[in-house]
């Protein structure tokens, strides 16, 4: 099922400004991508097996903004790493455990994700995100 915690996601206005703090403490930008068909660029500072993954909108109406909007800058969701996400998310359907995704979708690093409901979590968001074969996560 979960194999590790892989990421924290952070939502912020800045990546640039935000890194600073991080960096404060040791950390180092890993790398930074864009991803489209989310409306947004995230940049990967990876903490031992884990990483703090800080998001910052690329459009006005992209999900990060609408949430930062919302909610305000900060803690956004917490990812679990998992060996067979389309398996996963039968078994989470099977248990009437309310999804955002229902299919995983490409998501940063290679990975494919999906999102749990907070109605079913505790009010997390909750990210499943399973590496492909020959990516790293």
């Amino acid at each position: 099922m979960v194999k590790r915690i892989a990421h924290v996601g952070i939502a912020t206005s800045s990546i640039a400004v935000t890194a600073e703090f991080y960096k404060r403490l040791g950390l180092e930008v890993d790398s930074i991508e864009i991803i489209e068909n989310q409306k947004v660029k995230v940049a990967v500072m990876k903490v031992g097996d884990s990483a703090i993954e800080l998001i910052e909108p690329t459009d006005d109406d992209s999900p990060i903004q609408r949430s930062i909007e919302a909610r305000g800058e900060g803690m956004h969701h917490i990812t679990f790493e998992v060996e067979d996400l389309e398996k996963q998310l039968e078994e989470l359907k099977e248990r009437n455990i309310k999804l955002i995704d229902e299919k995983p979708r490409p998501g940063a690093e290679g990975c494919l994700i999906a999102f749990v409901h907070p109605d079913s979590t505790g009010g997390v968001l909750v990210e499943l995100s399973q590496s492909l074969p020959g990516e790293s996560s």
